[in-house]
């Protein structure tokens, strides 16, 4: 069997806007998103750390590194998922976030699994 397919991890985003924590007169924009990863490969795998790269409408990045996804390193068997829900805040209505988590297989193989980017909206920005 291909390598892809023995380490093969799926990563589904979705976002909430939060008005409620946000400040839009003084330019503090809250989301909520919520990632679900899930086992497509045939061998368990350990989620270890955590790459992020979030950027604004302005072109300002924020970088976050870390270990596992809030507090936890989950081990996902074939065909299990793990989800989980965090929050950034941005300065302006728009940006986007993508980046990785390091992962290792069962049999030792370190791998790393791309977080598409997805987009971090106020409702009445886009249509």
């Amino acid at each position: 069997m291909a390598e892809s397919r023995r380490y093969h991890i799926t990563v589904t985003t979705q976002v909430d806007y939060l008005p409620e924590q946000s400040d839009e007169a003084n330019n503090r924009y809250v989301f909520a998103y919520t990632i679900t990863i899930q086992n497509s490969g045939t061998v368990a795998a350990q989620l270890i750390s955590r790459h992020w790269l979030i950027t604004d409408a302005l072109q300002q990045v924020q970088e976050v590194r870390g270990l596992g996804v809030v507090g936890e390193q989950p081990i996902l068997k074939p065909g299990e998922s793990f989800q989980y829900r965090s929050g950034t805040a941005l300065a302006t209505p728009m940006g986007n976030m993508r980046g990785y988590y390091q992962m290792t297989a069962d049999d030792g193989h370190p791998f790393e699994v791309e977080i598409p980017e997805f987009l971090l909206s106020i409702p009445r920005i886009l249509h």
